[in-house]
């Protein structure tokens, strides 16, 4: 073979085809190092976003903060019944829980539009739970008879039995009595829980029904120191005195009713304020009715007129404007009640 040197020429256009090729193939390598690098920094800066926010997020759900984004770091706000974030719009809380009172919305309802109902209540025989058809002046004709014939249908429906049709005769006189006599809800319930106590022992059969109502009351008044009299009960309601005591000895034999006699100083009060005497006359008819029933003077007698005299002798001792007349008259008893008590009150 023959090692002569290749006698090739290359032209001028071949030698700068070449250089821009070269140039060009650099550019390449440098833009596809370039990509590389910003891409690196961008996976660890996610990397890092990332756990930044698992590292915060036990600690916001610890603390229970919904007022922040949990992917953003945003404010939240209450859009209806979602919590949503005001930057990304992520949905924190959906359906969330209202523990106010329900409302209602009618037009041709004026009165309060919670739907809350009234609270349970011992004065009704069906504690407070059933509804009413209520009446409207603004429905007429047809509609009007018709709205009537349902609650009379609706009235007979609840009642179903004879045990609750006493129930409820006897509830609505308990109503009644507390309301005339001016009496708390606290003695109506008590009253009506007696009523329940006495029918479920059978006390009821042979005896009126106005007699147990009327007992009720006297002795929900008796066990919570609430001054009232047999005489002032029975004035006011439709049973007489002998119904009265029949009922009250059939409760006080049979379920042991927690009171102790009346005296004269559960009376003190309510006279006083009647007769509009001054406090040191109120307290010094207290320690006259302290003696008295230390002493034995009101053994045997009735307090209410033990009272009575108390008031009377300690307007006398104090000169205060009382007479025998109004003092007997504040206690229903006659002035010759109330004068002997006083003589034994004012004996040495």
């Amino acid at each position: 073979m023959s090692d002569a040197p290749s006698t090739r020429v290359r032209s001028p256009r071949t030698e700068t085809d070449d250089a821009a090729t070269a140039d060009r193939a650099a550019t390449a390598d440098r833009a596809a190092t370039a990509e590389r690098a910003a891409t690196a920094d961008r996976a660890a800066t996610t990397e890092q976003v990332s756990a930044g926010e698992e590292s915060e997020t036990p600690a916001a759900e610890e603390s229970g903060d919904r007022e922040t984004c949990p992917e953003c770091g945003g404010r939240t706000r209450v859009d209806g019944a979602e919590r949503v974030c005001a930057d990304c719009g992520l949905v924190v809380e959906a359906d969330r829980i209202d523990h106010g009172p329900e409302w209602r919305s009618f037009d041709d309802d004026d009165a309060n539009p919670k739907r809350t109902g009234a609270p349970l209540t011992r004065s009704r025989h069906d504690r407070g739970l059933s509804t009413e058809i209520g009446r409207s002046t603004k429905v007429k004709g047809r509609k009007r008879r018709r709205l009537a014939r349902m609650r009379t249908q609706h009235n007979r429906a609840q009642i179903s039995t004879k045990r609750d049709r006493n129930k409820v005769y006897a509830y609505t006189e308990i109503r009644r009595l507390t309301g005339v006599l001016e009496l708390p809800d606290s003695v109506r319930d008590a009253a009506c829980a007696l009523f329940d106590s006495a029918q479920e022992e059978s006390l009821l059969r042979g005896r009126s029904l106005e007699g147990f109502a009327a007992a009720c009351v006297y002795v929900a008044c008796r066990t919570a120191d609430v001054a009232r009299t047999v005489g002032e009960v029975c004035a006011e309601a439709k049973a007489t005195e002998a119904e009265h005591r029949a009922a009250f000895d059939a409760m006080n034999r049979e379920l042991g009713l927690p009171i102790a006699p009346s005296g004269p100083s559960e009376y003190l009060p309510r006279f006083a304020s009647d007769l509009g005497c001054d406090p040191a006359v109120e307290h010094r008819a207290g320690e006259l009715a302290e003696r008295a029933v230390e002493e034995g003077i009101a053994n045997g007698r009735n307090p209410v007129g033990v009272a009575a005299a108390c008031l009377y002798t300690a307007a006398r001792e104090l000169d205060a404007e009382c007479t025998q007349q109004e003092a007997a008259d504040v206690a229903d008893v006659t002035p010759v009640t109330v004068r002997r008590t006083y003589v034994d009150l004012t004996e040495e």
